[in-house]
This record gives structure tokens, sequence and C-alpha cells, in this order.
């Protein structure tokens, strides 16, 4: 996982240049999410695992939206904040971050339907009100559950 910038799924500069190029997208990397990783490249990473997942399912002949799927991936974490600082972070962050990731994306960019669901559904089930309404967005809720294990576990910062 360490070299996945140059091995980026195509589908990734395809669809989400528009964001990979944004000055407030490039700032996320400034902000840790889980163990040593930026927010900017755990956002990289979900979106590289939900087209893995879809390639899986594009053999199973299940066809998704894949521009969706990529912005609302690269987006879903668009809060724009350092969550670990306590001062600065809105409280129960898990539960409030998709709503203010989704409002600063509206601000910022063009959504689809689509896209502002992925962006607001995925954290369910932490989110028990906010289930997924399209595979779009159950593939990025999974991908990010995925993400977020494998940063929290294997990618600590040394002791």
């Amino acid at each position: 996982m360490k070299d996945f910038k140059q091995n980026l799924h195509p589908g990734i500069r395809k669809h989400g240049s528009e964001i990979l190029e944004h000055e407030r997208f490039k700032s996320m990397k400034d902000f840790k999410q889980h163990g040593c990783v930026s927010v900017h490249d755990h956002c990289l990473r979900v979106a590289q695992t939900s087209l893995r997942i879809n390639d899986t399912l594009k053999k199973l002949r299940m066809n998704l939206n894949e521009r969706a799927m990529v912005r609302g991936a690269l987006l879903h974490d668009y809060f724009l904040y350092d969550w670990h600082d306590k001062e600065k972070r809105k409280k129960l962050h898990g539960f409030y971050h998709p709503g203010v990731a989704l409002k600063n994306a509206e601000r910022d960019f063009e959504l689809t339907k689509r896209e502002k669901n992925i962006i607001k559904q995925h954290m369910f089930p932490l989110t028990i009100t906010k289930i997924p309404t399209n595979r779009e967005s159950w593939v990025v809720s999974i991908a990010d559950k995925w993400c977020s294990l494998v940063e929290t576990i294997r990618m600590r910062k040394p002791s």
C-alpha cells in the first residue's frame, strides 16, 4: 500500500481530476486521519479500493456509476479540519462529519444526487438513519471501513 499513489486506478484521474487539483482537497494532506495517514491519502485509498471492488462487480455484470463512486469516495471525508484537535473538532465527529463534508463539497463542486448520497451515507451503520440507498454508496461505505481498519492497524506511527 505504500506506493499506491504511483499505481492509482486510471478511474481516479479520469473521474476525479477536478477534485484532485482543488486547493482545499490538497489541504487535506495537512490533517491526519488514521495512524500516520492523511485525510487526503485516506480518501485516495477509499476511491482506489472502491474501484477494485467495482472491477470485481463488473465481472458479475453489476454496473455501477463509476464517476459518481470515485467523486463520492474522494469527497466522503471532505470535512477540512483536524478531528484529533479536541478544541476545534465537533463533538461526536463520527456522527457529524458526513454532513460537514457534504456541505463543503457542495460549496466547492457541482454534485449529482448520487454523489451527495455517497458522502452523506458513508458512515452507515454508525449513522443508522443514513442507510445507503444505491450500490455506489454501499461500495464506498464498505471500502471506507476496510481502509480505516488497515490504516489503523498497519499504518501506525512508529513507537
